[in-house]
């Protein structure tokens, strides 16, 4: 069960930081505009004070670089709004992410738990396949049970294991590590492993959000495949 308490405090965490963030960027983003038109005015002054006085600056010269100027800031205004415009988007990854606490995922990974006779995973195939094979094997690196998942279509396919060997003996609790291959006539066709974890916290980022996904570990939220 989803504590409400922890995703609580863990919605208004990401919330603080990212609004910490984006505090400092705009205080340095008006201060690096307020420096280049002070830099741009003392120039400019100290031209009109060391000009040839038989042949001062012109109008033209002056409506020039002041246009230079201009040009300048609304580039720093358009690159603060397009930051602004990526903070905000990652604000919204973040709580959107901060709602995942307390569910079950699917990520890349070749680690199996097995807790109870029971055991998720799942599979990733670009390809449909006419026949899957699952390899499970211990610690050690020795196989334990093999799984024919027989033919399946292309995308996400759940997997579980209920911890009975090749041998019929009921394997003991812990971790394991699974291989798959898929063919597709007659040739390998590409699968990816996936682990399955539960989303324990939310951690923003400057990339965008983080999760930390219990027993496989931090992952990032474009790499959940599945939520369960």
């Amino acid at each position: 069960m989803v504590d409400t308490v922890r995703d609580t405090s863990s919605l208004t965490q990401a919330i603080d930081a990212l609004n910490a963030a984006n505090s400092s960027l705009a205080n340095k983003t008006a201060s690096a505009a307020d420096d280049t038109q002070d830099r741009f005015l003392k120039l400019l002054v100290t031209q009109m004070k060391n000009q040839d006085p038989l042949n001062p600056m012109d109008n033209a010269q002056v409506t020039s670089q002041m246009a230079q100027l201009s040009t300048v800031s609304g580039i720093d205004k358009l690159n603060s709004t397009l930051q602004a415009l990526s903070d905000n988007m990652a604000a919204s990854q973040s709580m959107a992410a901060a709602g995942m606490i307390g569910r079950g995922v699917l990520v890349p990974g070749s680690t199996l738990n097995l807790s109870g006779g029971q055991s998720v995973a799942g599979l990733e195939l670009a390809l449909p396949a006419d026949n899957v094979k699952v390899n499970i094997q211990d610690a050690a690196g020795v196989l334990v049970r093999t799984l024919q998942l027989g033919a399946q279509n292309s995308g996400v396919v759940p997997l579980t294991w209920d911890g009975v060997t090749d041998t019929g003996a009921l394997a003991a609790d812990g971790v394991y590590r699974f291989t798959a291959e898929a063919t597709l006539g007659g040739n390998n066709s590409s699968v990816t492993t996936l682990s399955f974890g539960i989303v324990n916290a939310v951690i923003p980022g400057a990339k965008g959000a983080t999760l930390n996904v219990e027993k496989v570990g931090e992952v990032a939220l474009s790499a959940i495949k599945q939520v369960m």
